[in-house]
């Protein structure tokens, strides 16, 4: 008997026959012999349209009222998924992310997990209950309020409660198959990787991948926890993310150059991911002085903004300045370009340039480290395609060009073909979304 931790999102769960059909899988799995635990997300965009509600109601929320009225969508497909578990005849339990011991620091829509207790948990599987949890919510014990761990939170969830309960694996599903080459929505021939490791994870998902949520996969590699992405909507066995010293499952084909068995045939590039999530700001005619950088980035984090990629010009000989280019979520943008603005005349820059319409493209290997040649690869299928590069950031196993959003699509395509990535049938997104 293994104890298998599974999560569900919104696409998963969207409406009554969805909810059904996970409970039949959940319900599957307890047949095999094994102890059952399920992080549930909100059903379908239940969160998006509680922000709008919100929105509408208070075009500025209260943090921790907004954190209150969000995890309400979670609650809603934990009741309902433990009910069609009990309509087939199977003893579940639901439970909030407090009553599971999700504890966590006290940042409303944005928490971070700093302790799990399920000791709930632990006493319902005792009495051979399946438990379902409410995902993207815990508890602050200081302030006793309710709070969100933000995007991707019930992926966090999911993987927190694995390492705690000492899980034999934590599956994620979602809408497609497992972890693709490319987003199979850009990229139809893109294909499923039987594994990837936690390292070319952790890049793909900071660059865009969207199968899996960079918190998650940190917490899976800090923790130990193996993580099998796989679909609700098909029986195939997924991708399995392997942190250092774990092996692949004897069920995954062990020719597969990928496989921890033959580390020496694994593949130069795992995947391409792509991001039209970023704006671009441009500061113009930075004084060309010790400290100016230091200055400019110091106010950008103050704002709270996220930065991605900096590039800065070679100055102008006759001037002295020169300017500096930084890539950012276009959330984040508005509140860069205000406290830039309100410190021009100290930092003494000329002016901003905002630029939403750009994408960004990242080539992810964990065996870039030892073959030559893969930027060279790159830059040549840009090319070829008439795609021109604007922004370029390289970390040892991964590299990123920015250019026009328009183009995005086009150059993953080319990208994709070009290191041989294509598979031979067109890949499949069950629901659309990608999650």
């Amino acid at each position: 008997m293994a104890l298998i931790v599974q999560k569900y999102g919104g696409s998963s769960v969207a409406d009554a026959e969805s909810i059904k059909r996970v409970a039949k899988r959940i319900v599957d799995t307890r047949r095999a012999g094994h102890d059952v635990v399920v992080a549930v997300s909100a059903m379908g965009d239940t969160t998006d349209e509680l922000l709008d509600l919100a929105h509408q109601v208070a075009p500025i929320s209260a943090p921790r009222e907004l954190d209150m009225l969000l995890s309400s969508g979670e609650r809603i497909s934990m009741a309902l998924l433990a009910m069609a578990i009990h309509s087939m005849g199977f003893e579940a339990r639901s439970f909030t992310g407090s009553q599971a011991g999700m504890i966590t620091d006290a940042t409303h829509g944005a928490a971070r997990i700093v302790d799990v207790t399920p000791v709930r948990l632990r006493e319902a599987l005792d009495e051979g209950a399946i438990v379902i949890v409410a995902g993207f919510q815990g508890f602050n014990r200081d302030t006793r309020d309710i709070t969100t761990l933000g995007r991707g939170g019930s992926d966090t969830t999911a993987v927190a409660l694995a390492a705690a309960l000492d899980a034999d694996v934590c599956e994620i599903y979602s809408d497609v198959d497992g972890i693709y080459t490319a987003d199979p929505r850009v990229v139809p021939q893109a294909r499923k990787l039987d594994v990837v490791s936690s390292e070319e994870m952790l890049e793909l998902a900071a660059n865009g991948a969207k199968v899996l949520y960079i918190r998650a996969v940190e917490y899976a590699r800090r923790h130990g926890v193996m993580i099998n992405a796989r679909s609700t909507f098909s029986s195939g066995q997924g991708t399995f993310v392997l942190s250092p010293g774990m092996t692949a499952p004897a069920s995954i084909v062990t020719a597969s150059p990928r496989t921890q068995e033959s580390p020496m045939e694994e593949p130069i590039v795992a995947g391409v991911a792509t991001d039209l999530s970023q704006a671009k700001i441009t500061v113009i005619g930075v004084p060309d002085v010790p400290g100016k950088a230091a200055e400019i980035f110091k106010i950008v984090a103050k704002s709270g903004a996220n930065v991605d990629m900096i590039v800065q010009n070679v100055s102008a000989a006759a001037t002295g300045r020169t300017d500096i280019s930084f890539t950012l979520p276009k959330t984040d943008a508005s509140l860069a370009l205000r406290a830039l603005a309100a410190e021009q005349a100290d930092v003494g820059f000329e002016s901003l340039v905002h630029d939403d319409q750009i994408g960004k493209l990242s080539v992810v290997g964990a065996g870039m480290r030892t073959h030559s040649g893969v930027s060279a690869t790159l830059f040549e299928a840009l090319s070829t395609a008439g795609v021109n590069i604007e922004m370029i950031s390289t970390s040892e196993i991964r590299i990123s060009v920015v250019v026009r959003g328009d183009d995005l699509a086009g150059a993953a395509r080319v990208v994709h073909t070009a290191y041989g990535l294509d598979g031979d049938t067109e890949a499949v997104v069950y629901a659309g979304s990608g999650r």
